[in-house]
């Protein structure tokens, strides 16, 4: 039986992941972490491999299962993961599939980075709730006076409150939780901050991004989305057609 590779952690692999087990199409699912796996569930149809993984390491589990495709499932900020599945598929000769997530239509001031975000956050004085997570806080934390001024919504993991502490946050700014949340979820958090900035990525429908402009025109305050890069790939309904033409 021929397999889809693909590499998730996203809703969006998830379910191409459920959408391959409904279709009795075999299917290796690499994802980065222990939740991104819990979140699969388990199917006989569907093997999951977890841990981060390098470009080289890619290729070797490429090689390893005779893939009639890789679907690059990973998400859109995650550019150096993207890069790492197209140099794998490069050297393999694999079929590479991008799947893009639904955009949102953006609201509030959208800017390009996030260092365009830090600079336009340092022309204000404003309290700030960033919904980015963990991975941007080192850059966060260039904020000027970000300990008093900034606050953070970070997934729950252990040594997660440390690693904000250590980067210059304080720790009474700091909140826990899984997403996507509801707006109802949004406006506690917005009005627990006193923010008034929301500082968000343009993370679509299935993160939680109109849910958090919904909680911020709600609370009467302002927002700065980094845009999702550019870049060119398949809907769902495209992967899928894609996959049922290979299998």
């Amino acid at each position: 039986m021929r397999k889809i590779l693909i590499f998730g952690g996203t809703t969006e692999g998830r379910e191409l992941a459920e959408w391959c087990a409904a279709g009795g199409i075999a299917a290796d699912v690499s994802v980065t972490t222990d939740y991104g796996a819990r979140l699969l569930g388990s199917d006989r149809l569907v093997n999951i491999f977890t841990g981060r993984l390098d470009s080289r390491e890619m290729a070797v589990l490429i090689r390893s299962g005779g893939y009639a495709a890789v679907v690059d499932a990973t998400h859109p900020y995650a550019a150096e993961a993207t890069r790492n599945i197209r140099e794998a598929c490069g050297d393999t000769g694999a079929r590479y599939l991008r799947l893009l997530r639904e955009k949102s239509e953006l609201s509030g001031t959208v800017v390009g980075s996030l260092a365009e975000a830090v600079e336009l956050l340092d022309r204000s004085d404003s309290v700030v709730l960033s919904t980015l997570g963990s991975k941007e806080l080192p850059a966060l934390a260039e904020v000027r006076d970000c300990k008093r001024r900034v606050w953070i919504r970070v997934l729950p993991a252990e040594g997660i409150e440390e690693y904000c502490v250590g980067c210059g946050f304080e720790r009474s700014h700091i909140i826990t939780g899984r997403g996507p949340f509801s707006t109802e979820e949004n406006v506690r958090h917005i009005r627990r901050s006193g923010a008034q900035i929301l500082l968000t990525k343009e993370s679509g429908k299935t993160g939680g991004y109109p849910e958090k402009m919904a909680a911020a025109r709600e609370c009467g305050i302002g927002t700065i989305t980094i845009a999702r890069p550019a870049e060119d790939g398949y809907t769902f309904e495209q992967i899928t057609d894609i996959i049922g033409e290979l299998i």
